[in-house]
């Protein structure tokens, strides 16, 4: 069993990127589940997705898996980071709203210390629960619950927290089979996969050949949601996983929302209230605790001005 990295500040910084562009993804996801039924919008998503990472993987000289021994660690990283938390989310937005679906999703970071520690990869240390519960707070105040929850958000919610397991779980699975192995590689493979499976359970359930064709916002929205939401996202994503660790990659879960009131900011003209400002330091105060190097500085200043009184 290991303790968990510490990051620096090129972890960080990547970290922040990969929130903004998944921040955008649970904006153009919800854009596509207005028309297009979920199943079908994660297929065009890990589709486009591979297609657009395909010649870059080939241009950096690698080469694809020539067994099934070699593809495998790919199906489950497939199953478990696209096409399981994909479906749920996306099923899920279709009964709650976008921002609501991105707090859920900051569960992540709780689901996957929970199952690090409980396969024995990473040690459950009491800074680890104290930040993301910190976190998961601050995530609430930030965006809050509008009204009650009836049987509908109930399903929608269910739904959005069994994705944020499934990630949790990919995280363990990267952890052990595709360390090591190119971030482009990864992201590439898997979606491959994904597309495969994908394309089967879409044929079967949704028959996308009798959908009415999506409208052009629609479309812009899945080609966005594939080459910035997925594609890129997904190198940035097992680059921090490789160097940072996968609780620590999960962290961008707590960012999402916080990117999201940004962009929203900046680009749309949407006010920020005192609660988006509580909450993003709260949010604050759980990664340095997730982080643990400022706490232990401090704690190591208190310890040492105590010594020196004494």
């Amino acid at each position: 069993m290991e303790d968990a990295k510490t990051m620096d500040g090129q972890d960080w910084s990547l970290l922040i990127l990969l929130s903004v562009l998944w921040g955008g993804a649970y904006f153009f996801a919800g854009v596509a589940v207005k028309e297009l039924p979920p199943l079908t919008v994660v297929l065009v998503r890990v589709c486009l997705a591979a297609i657009a990472l395909l010649p870059l993987l080939w241009y950096l000289g690698h080469s694809l898996p020539k067994s099934f021994s070699g593809w495998f660690p790919y199906i489950g990283m497939g199953l478990l980071n696209n096409v399981l938390p994909f479906g749920f989310i996306f099923a899920g937005q279709t009964q709650i709203t976008v921002g609501l679906s991105s707090i859920i999703n900051a569960m992540t970071p709780l689901f996957t210390v929970i199952v690090m520690a409980s396969f024995r990869e990473e040690r459950l240390t009491a800074y680890r629960i104290i930040g993301v519960l910190l976190g998961v707070t601050g995530v609430a105040v930030l965006r809050g619950f509008d009204g009650p929850i009836d049987g509908n958000q109930t399903l929608g919610i269910g739904l959005c927290l069994a994705g944020a397991l499934s990630y949790g779980f990919a995280a363990l699975w990267g952890r052990r089979f595709l360390v090591g192995v190119a971030p482009v590689k990864s992201a590439t493979c898997q979606l491959i996969c994904s597309t495969l499976i994908m394309a089967v359970v879409v044929s079967i359930i949704d028959r996308p050949w009798t959908l009415a064709p999506p409208s052009q916002d629609t479309v812009l929205a899945l080609v966005a949601l594939a080459v910035f939401g997925t594609a890129l996202s997904y190198i940035i994503f097992f680059r921090i996983l490789v160097r940072a660790g996968a609780s620590n990659v999960m962290l961008v879960t707590l960012l999402i929302p916080v990117t999201a009131l940004a962009l929203g900011n900046v680009f749309l003209g949407e006010p920020i209230h005192a609660k988006e400002v509580i909450g993003a330091i709260i949010i604050g105060a759980g990664l340095l605790f997730i982080d643990g190097r400022l706490i232990n500085r401090f704690i190591g200043l208190f310890r040492s001005n105590r010594k020196t009184r004494v």
